[in-house]
């Protein structure tokens, strides 16, 4: 279960079809997108952080693109909340009439987060970090994560920590996510070429 992912997608309906197509991204193409994702930060293109999906963690200060037919999808810390609703209305705004899709893992921890909007609008959106608990529980679960909620997950009792604080692992969790929503395991996200930008915040005091 160990994984560590900051991912946002932009779809037209499933994301797993776009991806199966994906072809190497137009480089003006993808710095433009960054330059929308990123209003304001300094975008520099970076051939050295060129990687595939597989890198779904990139160094800070740095975003990976893939620009798809129908689906675009990033890789960037910065773009992934412990509460997916706080999702900033530009980004927002970039997936008009459209699904989006979050999704935030890190195995040090045990956190996860993933959302998906449809059209704007929120519909489902859970956050977990054992230290916190539940962060955000918005919307009706989908029906791969019933069996967690029924208890038929459960974590074992650690000799020296106890119970585990939370009724199923979040790992365990999203790793079902990543295949039922982002379609790992149905193809090789090594396939998936990523194009890598330097992505700097304007300075304090500029305008962004």
């Amino acid at each position: 279960m160990g994984a560590r992912a900051t991912l946002l997608a932009f779809v037209d309906g499933d994301l797993p079809p776009a991806l199966l197509g994906a072809v190497p991204t137009d480089p003006a193409e993808a710095e433009e997108f960054v330059r929308r994702v990123h209003p304001g930060f300094t975008v520099e293109a970076d051939p050295y952080e060129d990687s595939t999906l597989a890198e779904t963690y990139p160094p800070d200060g740095t975003t990976h693109v893939a620009i798809l037919a129908g689906a675009e999808v990033l890789a960037d810390k910065r773009l992934v909340w412990d509460c997916p609703s706080e999702l900033p209305g530009h980004l927002l705004a970039l997936g008009a009439g459209r699904r989006i899709l979050m999704l935030g893992m890190h195995s040090v921890i045990d956190w996860l987060c993933f959302a998906v909007w449809e059209d704007g609008v929120l519909v489902r959106s859970l956050g977990l970090l054992p230290d916190e608990g539940i962060q955000e529980n918005i919307g009706e679960p989908y029906p791969f994560e019933r069996p967690f909620w029924a208890g038929e997950h459960p974590v074992e009792p650690d000799e020296e920590e106890g119970e585990y604080p939370l009724p199923f692992h979040p790992l365990e969790l999203g790793d079902v996510v990543l295949r039922e929503l982002w379609g790992f395991e149905a193809l090789d996200w090594t396939d998936v070429p990523m194009r890598g930008f330097r992505t700097t915040e304007p300075e304090a005091g500029e305008p962004a």
